[in-house]
């Protein structure tokens, strides 16, 4: 066999694996878009409401009052604080029936008084402990699905590290978050190497490709000068 049937062999057989790897790959590119879109959704929504300052209210937004008497409190309360502190209430909102993400703990000393505020997707809850008697004010505050969603899109956020993340679903919202980062890095890199394979598409792609990066490098450069 001369070289040149040599090589026309190695070609051939080399064939199946890019073949099955570029399969896999369109496959995963396909499935792994289908299951992040939601998440996707969410982020570009809720951007659009940030970046216009815009809310949309969908529905009449409502507020309810209510007094829990008798809340537990921890009993070294005057020298907690940070999260020892917010952990140390959990008690106290669980028997307020305010579950939720804890954003920080106002002490109002000479009022004798804690102001929790306690957020979930689309409702505000601001409950108000007197410690002297152990009685929590309960404002619950509706603000519905436009709200919860700039909620879910700031949060985990950058501020608060020591004590955010403090309600389970929070956290687990964070995760489904990161993830979502790491699965769009992979469509994007894998929509590179598509467009690759795929010739008849490299000149439309390649045009596309530098048209978003001088708009990109454009804008970074007017906004910095």
């Amino acid at each position: 066999m001369n070289p040149t049937e040599v090589a026309h062999v190695a070609k051939r057989d080399s064939f199946p694996m890019r073949g099955r790897f570029y399969r896999v790959i369109r496959d995963l590119h396909l499935y792994v878009g289908l299951l992040i879109s939601p998440f996707v959704l969410v982020f570009a929504v809720s951007v659009f409401f940030l970046v216009h300052a815009w809310v949309p209210k969908i529905g009449a937004e409502s507020s309810t009052t209510r007094v829990v008497a008798g809340v537990p409190l921890p009993a070294d309360l005057e020298n907690l604080s940070g999260r020892p502190l917010i952990d140390g209430l959990k008690a106290a909102l669980k028997a307020a029936n305010v579950p939720g993400e804890v954003g920080f703990v106002r002490r109002m000393i000479k009022e004798e008084r804690l102001i929790v505020p306690v957020t979930v997707p689309g409702r505000e809850t601001t409950v108000s402990i007197n410690i002297s008697n152990r009685e929590a004010t309960v404002v619950t505050r509706e603000t519905g699905l436009a709200d919860a969603l700039i909620t879910l899109h700031k949060a985990p956020g950058p501020h608060g590290g020591d004590i955010r993340m403090n309600w389970f679903y929070m956290k687990a919202w964070r995760w489904l978050a990161d993830a979502t980062v790491y699965l769009v890095l992979f469509i994007s890199v894998s929509g590179v190497y598509l467009w690759y394979v795929l010739r008849a598409e490299r000149k439309v792609g390649f045009v596309l490709l530098l048209a978003g990066a001088v708009l990109f490098f454009g804008m970074t450069y007017a906004l910095q000068h």
